[in-house]
Order: structure tokens, then sequence, then C-alpha cells
């Protein structure tokens, strides 16, 4: 028997015929009225007026397509969303009053959803109060040097980058007025961002801001440095200083510009402390800490390293540095002469003979080519073998080589393990 497209089959309930956009649905009251206050509850209890096609089914001019898996979802209570627009799939659901659905497809549309950086945001820091600048009797006779004054093409508090005016890094007395102006830099622009750990560290143009992230409070800023009179062209931050001479609490935070290096150590409730300003002699063209080290390296030949438990700065002449690269307690450095040096900075080894660093070398490129480009793998130790080292660079020739010691072979350095040369432009 059929009455008003409502098939009344025994044993088996109603079976409700639905026309929707022209297309037909069979299904059961059961189906349709479990979820209360829906459309469909309204609809067969005669809340809502009814339009019928000539079958006698029920016509609903809505998306054919959307409601395919809405139906699927009161049948099933799962949801299959291949080949569905969630956005379209959530509109008719709210149509049909489904709040279930509903609820699940807000949660999937905050998946895809880009807000404020994405999923991945985490935080947002706003920019910082810019330190007062401490002047010195001469600059305050004198005024504002050419570094600071807003010129033709700048603007009022305004910086331009030129060497350090002095050999102190903050607050100096005076400034040559003769040297060379370079560009204009924003003191406002981060120039400079570096993280480890639950700390980061952002440079901008005179100053350095750290912030430190704790589960229960987020994103806090810890320590501000003092205005600095030269431009930042490098940091680096370590935030777990083993053995410091606050125990193992410090954190250190570095800022290099030319060839001056100022570092300061930094108390867990933020007090900073400057360590000291250190010269390498010539400008710095990398600037990072391997475990307690503070090191920094240029490409005509130098490296210093700080250690904290000694406080001890020491600079070391080596063959022009073309690359370098870290791995554990190593430093490896790749010169133009061809070879693969490197230190070992876990016990900070120095020769006995003269105090030098012990600088080794590891390998030496058999076409005599200058190591351009250095990146190395250290496996880690186990109690079964040592580590392997694995090192892949590139020459001045276009040879790339990759070069593998195995924990077996330590006396008879590094072996080659695979070697590519680029013959010519693509």
């Amino acid at each position: 028997m059929a009455t008003n497209g409502i098939n009344l089959t025994p044993g088996m309930g109603e079976i409700i015929q639905l026309n929707v956009g022209g297309t037909r649905f069979s299904t059961s009251r059961q189906t349709l009225m479990w979820i209360p206050d829906s459309f469909f509850s309204s609809l067969l209890s005669g809340r809502i007026s009814t339009l019928r096609d000539e079958t006698g089914a029920i016509f609903i001019d809505r998306d054919p397509t959307a409601f395919a898996p809405i139906l699927n979802f009161l049948r099933t209570k799962e949801l299959d969303l291949r080949g569905v627009n969630i956005s379209v799939l959530r509109h008719e659901a709210e149509f049909y009053g489904i709040t279930p659905l509903v609820r699940r497809l807000l949660l999937c549309e905050e998946l895809d959803r880009s807000s404020c950086g994405s999923v991945l945001f985490h935080g947002y820091l706003p920019p910082p109060a810019i330190p007062a600048r401490k002047l010195g009797p001469a600059s305050a006779a004198h005024g504002p040097s050419s570094d600071e004054r807003s010129g033709p093409n700048g603007a009022e508090g305004f910086t331009r980058v030129g060497p350090p005016p002095h050999p102190s890094l903050s607050g100096s007395p005076g400034a040559d007025e003769n040297h060379k102006l370079g560009p204009v830099v924003d003191p406002r622009k981060v120039l400079i961002i570096a993280g480890h750990h639950n700390w980061i560290v952002a440079a901008y143009a005179h100053y350095v801001i750290c912030y430190r992230i704790k589960e229960s409070s987020g994103w806090q800023q810890v320590f501000s440095s003092p205005y600095l009179d030269w431009t930042i062209e490098r940091i680096a931050l370590n935030a777990k200083v083993v053995g410091g001479p606050h125990g193992d609490k410090d954190k250190m935070v570095a800022a290099a510009s030319e060839s001056n290096i100022i570092l300061w150590s930094i108390q867990d409730g933020g007090n900073g402390n400057e360590i000291g300003v250190f010269s390498l002699g010539v400008p710095v063209d990398d600037l990072f800490f391997i475990g307690n080290q503070l090191v920094a390296t240029s490409h005509t030949g130098k490296v210093g390293v700080w250690n904290a438990v000694t406080q001890h700065w020491q600079v070391q002449d080596v063959v022009p540095i073309t690359s370098c690269d870290t791995a554990g307690s190593f430093l490896l450095l790749g010169c133009n002469n061809g070879s693969i040096y490197y230190i070992d900075m876990q016990k900070f080894p120095l020769r006995m003979k003269d105090n030098d660093l012990l600088v080794t070398e590891l390998y030496h490129d058999p076409s005599n080519d200058a190591i351009t480009a250095l990146s190395v793998y250290l496996t880690p130790k186990t109690s079964v073998s040592g580590n392997w080292i694995e090192i892949a660079y590139g020459t001045s020739s276009g040879a790339v080589r990759v070069i593998v010691q195995h924990p077996e072979t330590v006396g008879s350095g590094p072996q080659l393990f695979r070697r590519s040369l680029c013959t010519g432009a693509p």
C-alpha cells in the first residue's frame, strides 16, 4: 500500500520516497527522524507543508549531489568527504538542521582554513620598544652623528650602515664623521632571527630581544640588550649552557658587526650581563655556538673561540676558509687549498707547545680544488659502535664528492663514497 509518498511495508516500517532536485532517493522514516528538530522531523510530522511530484514522492528543491552524503550520514553516522566541497556540504547540512554533521564539518573546515599564519601559527610577538641610546659627553655636545641624521634619502629615526665608529660598542663618546655612508636601515625592522630550545632571539639594527616560551604563560620577552652604536650583522643563541658561571641555567646571546663581537649571559629571571667584547681582527662571516663554545669564523682564515668554562677568547690563524659546518662537537672547515680540517670542541683542545687550537686535517681533495660547500652528518653514537661521519662537499671546479668514515676505519681517514662532476650548464 502506498500513501502520499510513504510506503508501508509489514515488518519493515515506513519507506519514504524523496525527490531531491530531480534525483530520487528511498529511505526509512527512522533514518530521517533520529535527529530531533531537524528539517525531516518537521516535514514528516506535518509542521512543514510538502510538495509532491507526479509519483507522489516528497519533492525537496535542493542540491542532490550534496544530499547524498547527508543521507549517508543519517544512515551510518559516518562522514565520507571524498569528492565533496566541505563548505557546500556544511551549508546544506545547516539547511536540513543536521546538527551533529554541522559540528563535524566545522572541525574539518578549521583544519583547512589558514588563520593568522595557517594551522602552524603559534603566537604573535608585538614590536618592542627601542632601547634608549646612552650618549657620552662628546656625543651630546656634537649632536647626532652622520649615522643617525635623516638625509634626503632617509627618514627620521633611520640609520645608515657603516663600520663601527669607535671600539666601544654601546654609548660611544664620539663618531667618525668622515666614514663612508651605507644603505639606510630601519631600526624597527627585524634583520635576523634565531632559535634554540624554547628561546628565540630577534636582531634589529641596533639591539637584540630574547623571548622564551612556557606552557603556562606562552611567549614572553625576557631580555633586551642596550642600544648598540653599530648595525648588527650576525647573531647566535645558546639556550642550554652546561657548566657556565651561574650553573646550568645560563643562556648566552652573541651579536657581531664587522670584526667585533659582544656576548651577553642571561639568567632565567631575565637579568643579563655583558660578558665581554671580542675582536676577530677581520670581518665575521659566521657566528654560532658549539656546546659551550662561541665560534666566529672569517673567510680570510681566522677562527675565534670563546669557552664558557675557561672564560677565554682565542683567535687562531688557519688557511682561508671557503665553507664550514658543524656536527656534534666538531667544527669542520673547508678551505681554499682543497683540505677539510676539523676542531673537536668537546674538550677545547690546545696544543701543549703554544696553546694554539688543535686543528687537524681530515681529508684533502684529490684535485686540490677549493672546498666551496660543505655538509656533515654525524650518526648517533651507540654502545655497539661509534659514530659514522658522512661528508658531502662541493668544489670550485663543480665536483661533488661524498666521503664516509666508519668507526672501524678511524685511523685511515674518510673514504670516497661517491663522486659527480658538472661538466656544463643545463
